[in-house]
């Protein structure tokens, strides 16, 4: 009996070390950093002036929730959300159902992922090639020639702001369109084909059987969707990084964190900002084990 209760952690035991040397360690080292100074050598808050704003120990928090960059970039987190989510799962819920009634369907498939097979670095120069503004008659980026083309004038697209981000913004929708599809169209071809028919035969058509027949059933897959891509563009970071640098008010928090501690060196607010995006992800994580786990217990 005593064998037989120790087996399965000998067997998780790789897996236990693996995660505890390279998830628990650095998370907690992380956490202690970020009470820390840039330089490691003292507390946070040990030169804090008198009669100017300090939070003691927490100082690199105060800069992490309080800064005016870190202002800029969680709005333009939120904008992501709002914009990308939105725009990502409602296209790939479209092409998942349109998909299935056409003739072509692995194809058209095939062409809406086929951005996620990119890397996002790559993603990032293609498109700012894309993007590409000149001063001249001549306009290397396609999409600025087209505009020329039409007798319009050249746009600076990643310069300009509130247009840059939402520039920014359609990259990651290209890149992540195709994962929303995929997903949502295998809990699309899991819809009973008893309820669709049933639905045609009580006189329904098909904008009122998807409404009525196929979203109800798909909801709880729409509703994991909808958090793995609030988690994922939390997280963004390569397509910013790659084709603004944050610069010109398109900074996101990923991208303050790499630049405080690359950039700047200042490892304790980098560790603070990085304790506060884990913070924000963990709810949209905790929502997802969840519904992973209520489906799991309704098979």
């Amino acid at each position: 009996m005593l064998q037989g209760s120790f087996t399965p952690w000998f067997y998780l035991l790789p897996a236990i070390i693996v995660m505890i040397i390279f998830i628990v360690y650095p998370g907690l080292n992380t956490f202690y950093l970020s009470f820390r100074n840039n330089t490691n050598t003292d507390w946070a808050g040990a030169a804090c002036v008198a009669g100017q704003p300090c939070w003691g120990v927490f100082e690199n928090y105060r800069y992490a929730l309080t800064s005016d960059i870190m202002r800029t970039a969680f709005l333009n987190n939120l904008t992501w959300i709002i914009v990308m989510v939105s725009a990502t799962v409602a296209l790939g819920l479209l092409v998942a159902v349109l998909a299935d009634r056409v003739r072509y369907e692995p194809l058209a498939k095939a062409i809406i992922f086929l951005p996620m097979a990119i890397s996002f670095v790559g993603a990032g120069v293609i498109w700012k090639f894309v993007y590409d503004y000149g001063t001249g008659a001549t306009q290397i980026g396609l999409l600025n020639a087209f505009v020329t083309f039409l007798g319009g004038q050249p746009v600076a697209w990643l310069t300009t702001p509130v247009i840059n981000t939402l520039a920014l913004i359609l990259v990651g929708t290209w890149m992540w369109t195709g994962f929303c599809m995929t997903v949502l169209a295998a809990a699309v071809k899991g819809v009973p084909a008893e309820l669709l028919e049933a639905g045609r035969l009580d006189g329904a058509n098909e904008v009122q059987v998807f409404r009525n027949i196929i979203l109800p059933v798909i909801s709880p897959t729409v509703a994991v969707v909808i958090t793995t891509m609030v988690i994922n563009v939390l997280k963004i970071f390569d397509i910013v990084y790659v084709m603004t640098g944050g610069n010109y008010g398109t900074e996101v928090i990923a991208n303050r964190m790499y630049i405080e501690q690359y950039t700047s060196f200042n490892t304790g607010r980098a560790a603070a900002i990085a304790i506060v995006l884990i913070a924000v992800i963990i709810p949209a994580m905790y929502f997802n084990i969840r519904r992973f786990r209520e489906q799991e217990a309704l098979r």
